[in-house]
Order: C-alpha cells, then structure tokens, then sequence
C-alpha cells in the first residue's frame, strides 16, 4: 500500500453549507505531512472524515486500506483542537485513562516522553499551564500504537518555546514509529523542515497536494511561497 489515505471525489455538506466540493488526493504512506490553508477552509472538515468522526455526503474515503467507518479509529490517533482534557485527573491518571480507552495505547512510552518534557505526572490537569496541557495532549496522542496520526492545530496559541518543545517531540517518534502524521497548522515557517508533503486548502478545494522537495527542487519555492501564490 503506496497511499494511506485516498480521497475520490469527496465532497461534504453541513446542511446548505459546502465545507469540501468534490476533493480528490492521495497521502503517502510515512512521514509528515502538511494540512495548511486559511481559517475555515475545510482542514478540520477533512481530518474529522478521515477519522470517521464525520460522514462524507458524496464519494469515497480509502484509510489504511479500508473504507473509512467509525471502525477506522483503532488504525487512526485524533488529536482534536479542543482541549477535552478532564481537569480532576492528575496527568498519570490522564495517562492511565488513555490506556483504558485505547487497546493500543503504550502507557510506558506516554509516561517516558511526559518526564522528558518535566511534565509533574502527579499534578491535576486543572492546574497545568496551556503549554503543559498541550504536551499532555501531544504525548498521549503519540503513544497510540497505530499507523496514522491526525493532529489539529497542535502548536495554536502556545508561545514559541513550547512550539519548539512539541516540533522537536513530534519530528523524533513520528520517524521512531514510522508512523503517519497529518499536521493541521498555521505555523507554517515552523513546521516546514519537518514535512514530507503538503495539502493546500482553500475554500473546500485542495489547491495542491505536493511533495515538499518537489516544491523546492522544480518551482524553487518554500511551502510558505506556495501557500502565498495559491491564495493571492
């Protein structure tokens, strides 16, 4: 399997409103890609159906080889931008939680890459600074032991040390794993030299699916000149 995910002619309506019109594109299998466009878009729109939390209302979703069910989430880790984590936890009980939710969650590795971060594990998460929430969040998602990873808007509203803190973090267990990550941001400059590919999105349409290298060794341009030129 070349592709982990393929998109045929998918299109997605939240009554009247159009959030993707007829989307076609394939995923390689491993490394980092990039989901960027403006706010709005349909990049959320786009992960919630290849998770399976959403249904699709024309064409057809093709995840790890399967189409895609509510059954795709024990091959598919979502790392949704709302925070849901529950306050009266400490993080070890957090981290517990996960293990009992997730047959495929690795409670050692969550525990190991928290102490790396100086995350206090018995702290409650109620008590946490934004930054420290969001290493919980990103740890937890890391340690599900499966072969696709969806990530919304990780790195929003944290300040740059802590944004170099998770880049750094998600760079190493990614490629550890051999996993695929699907990164959906606005830190575009600082997410750049980890990704592998690239998904533009504008307006319900994918305005380009490419490879990051491709960009810079044919068109000369960064993800960043790309995102400038398509959306101008």
């Amino acid at each position: 399997m070349d592709h982990i995910i393929t998109f045929n002619n998918v299109s997605k309506k939240y009554g009247l409103t159009t959030a993707l019109k007829d989307v076609s594109f394939q995923v390689p299998k491993s490394g980092i890609i990039g989901l960027v466009g403006p706010n709005g878009s349909g990049k959320s729109t786009l992960l919630k159906l290849v998770a399976g939390l959403v249904k699709k209302s024309a064409g057809e979703i093709i995840v790890c080889g399967d189409h895609v069910t509510r059954l795709i989430g024990s091959k598919v880790a979502f790392l949704a931008e709302v925070d849901s984590l529950y306050d009266f936890y400490t993080v070890k009980e957090t981290v517990r939680f996960s293990a009992n939710v997730f047959p495929d969650f690795d409670e050692q590795k969550a525990n190991s890459i928290l102490e790396t971060l100086q995350v206090d594990l018995n702290k409650k998460v109620g008590t946490l600074s934004k930054g420290n929430r969001a290493r919980v969040k990103i740890a937890i998602t890391l340690s599900r032991q499966v072969p696709l990873l969806l990530m919304d808007e990780p790195l929003s509203g944290l300040d740059p040390l802590v944004r170099e803190d998770i880049i750094k973090l998600i760079a190493r267990y990614v490629e550890m794993e051999e996993q695929t990550l699907i990164i959906s941001t606005h830190e575009v400059t600082e997410i750049e030299p980890l990704l592998d590919h690239v998904l533009l999105v504008k307006s319900g349409n994918i305005m380009l699916s490419e490879k990051v290298e491709e960009l810079r060794e044919t068109k000369g341009q960064s993800v960043l000149d790309a995102m400038r030129e398509v959306l101008k």
